[in-house]
């Protein structure tokens, strides 16, 4: 049965258990080095109460092959809840779920790995219960990123479907990406994270006050649709090629305006990729090559542009 190295902080008295993952893809960085500080930085006596658990690298093998995936293809946020005697990703998908199911607080930290460029985000599952969804809500919103999400709960085999059904309040993060380490991406996740730790009483400091207020520019929006939330589908790749993109993350775009160019790599014989939606982009490929389907961006259906970043 497969253990993820975790390291474990206690506080001095009882509290909540907060569970904290990263690099449950092998190539997203952010989260990886946040957690690192995270686990430099905070020591049992900081802690008024409760346990906080660090993974800094849930995916070891994937981290190993610098790949989102491991060496069975399966990514492992499609892969939960696992199976303890699977191949190599359902066994750490396992042994996630198992760390997952033991914490009364989940915060998953991801990035746009080699391929994308996310913008900020802090998201959530729009779930059934009010209590779960409430505590979401102020995660996400104490996060303190430029945009707060909530998602259709109905996409399974994740990290945040697990805890769904686990009635564990969990938010997943996202910050930038392409193949980086954004410095300013890791300040921002280690500061979310504390943050969070003072929501909820178990670090000493001065929590925004308000269930659920926003910070200043930030935007906070809810997507109900079914398939809201999968950043895999959007805007996909009419055939392989190289593609440019035209736009800016974060910016707005109209229906049928271009998003980018999509080019033939040995004929040099290219098409425009246009826009199917109104909104502002917050997942954009940056990696050229693409193949057919391939998710070249996703849109964010609101009025205006999101903050500067």
């Amino acid at each position: 049965m497969v253990e993820l190295k975790t390291t474990v902080i206690r506080g001095s008295a009882k509290g909540p258990h907060l569970l904290i993952t990263a690099g449950v893809h092998g190539d997203e960085f952010e989260g990886m080095v946040a957690v690192q500080r995270l686990m430099q930085g905070l020591q049992g006596a900081d802690l008024c109460c409760g346990t906080v658990t660090l993974v800094p690298v849930v995916n070891e093998r994937a981290f190993e092959l610098r790949n989102r995936c491991g060496e069975d293809g399966l990514d492992l946020a499609r892969t939960c809840p696992g199976n303890s005697v699977g191949s190599p990703t359902e066994q750490v998908a396992d042994a996630l779920t198992r760390l997952i199911q033991s914490a009364d607080l989940y915060i998953d930290l991801h990035s746009g790995g080699i391929v994308m460029d996310v913008y900020p985000l802090a998201g959530y599952m729009l779930v059934s219960s009010e209590r779960v969804l409430a505590t979401q809500r102020q995660m996400a919103c104490t996060f303190g990123l430029p945009l707060v999400w909530g998602t259709s709960d109905k996409l399974d085999g994740r990290s945040l479907s697990v805890a769904r059904d686990s009635q564990v309040p969990a938010i997943y993060v996202e910050y930038r990406g392409s193949g980086r380490c954004d410095p300013c991406g890791v300040t921002a996740l280690v500061a979310g994270c504390r943050k969070v730790l003072e929501r909820f009483g178990m670090l000493d400091g001065h929590p925004p006050d308000g269930k659920e207020a926003t910070g200043i520019g930030q935007i906070a929006h809810e997507d109900w649709q079914p398939e809201s939330g999968h950043m895999q589908t959007g805007c996909p790749a009419p055939k392989s090629g190289l593609f440019e993109a035209s736009v800016q993350l974060g910016r707005r775009i109209d229906q049928g305006n271009t998003l980018g160019i999509l080019s033939d790599p040995f004929t040099g014989q290219s098409e425009k990729i246009v826009a199917t939606q109104s909104g502002s982009v917050i997942v954009l490929r940056t990696y050229p090559q693409v193949q057919q389907g391939d998710s070249l961006a996703v849109i964010l259906e609101k009025e205006g542009s999101l903050p500067m970043i």
